[in-house]
């Protein structure tokens, strides 16, 4: 079956010609041209993927992107935008992003990151193994419907707070090094977007660990990256 792709694009020649190129490559499409048809059509229809302009009149593209993943909708989302600092970067990954492409843009760039979002997208939803649930002292993580319970706690992960979970349960008692971490869940190679790992990892360990400061489970590796002990040695 062709995966669908949204379009959100409010320059009407740059949206044609990516529907007709996207076309090309064997994807179907849908294009919007201002940010409030983008969301009605993304909350009505099913897509694989949304590729959303930022500065787009009646609504901009972060906006979209907030609403979109407050209501628990996860379609992966790619930013096109004239905007290129890290910053800029940074604050479209926090808002629940998948990819950011700078403007100008290569066609072959933009076709390597849809299929790169695809790519990270199938090898999530591979299972761990037959259980749905993957459990870990007193912590249990259902990677399909993004929910744990953490020490009596209910709490909602994100998508990238479960992709990055899932890497290091995968890799359990293996160094993974940022560069692999950056580039499974992330796709980037940016040094500057490390932080957020960084970030990402304080998070899952507020979760996890009964005290954050003293992991039993998901250990930092100085200068190469972390490792995950479902089971500490010696317990």
């Amino acid at each position: 079956m062709k995966r669908h792709i949204l379009i959100v694009e409010d320059e009407a020649h740059l949206a044609e010609a990516l529907a007709h190129n996207l076309q090309f490559e064997g994807y179907l499409t849908t294009v919007a041209h201002d940010g409030e048809e983008g969301l009605r059509l993304a909350q009505t229809m099913s897509f694989d993927l949304i590729i959303l302009d930022i500065m787009m009149p009646k609504l901009d593209g972060l906006e979209v992107c907030r609403r979109l993943r407050s209501t628990g909708n996860r379609v992966p989302i790619l930013f096109l935008t004239a905007k290129s600092s890290d910053a800029d970067r940074l604050l479209g990954l926090k808002v629940g992003a998948d990819d950011y492409v700078a403007k100008p843009f290569l066609l072959e760039e933009l076709i390597l990151r849809i299929q790169g979002i695809f790519r990270r997208q199938d090898w999530y939803q591979r299972p761990l193994d037959e259980q749905e649930v993957y459990r870990f002292g007193d912590n249990e993580i259902n990677f399909r419907t993004f929910q744990a319970t953490a020490h009596g706690r209910t709490i909602t992960l994100t998508e990238k707070e479960c992709m990055l979970m899932k890497l290091l349960v995968e890799r359990q008692n293996q160094v993974v090094s940022r560069e692999e971490i950056l580039e499974r869940v992330w796709g980037y190679r940016f040094s500057t977007s490390s932080r957020t790992i960084d970030n990402f990892i304080v998070r899952l360990r507020r979760y996890f660990e009964e005290n954050p400061k003293r992991p039993r489970h998901i250990h930092s590796v100085r200068g190469v990256g972390y490792r995950f002990t479902p089971e500490p040695p010696g317990e």
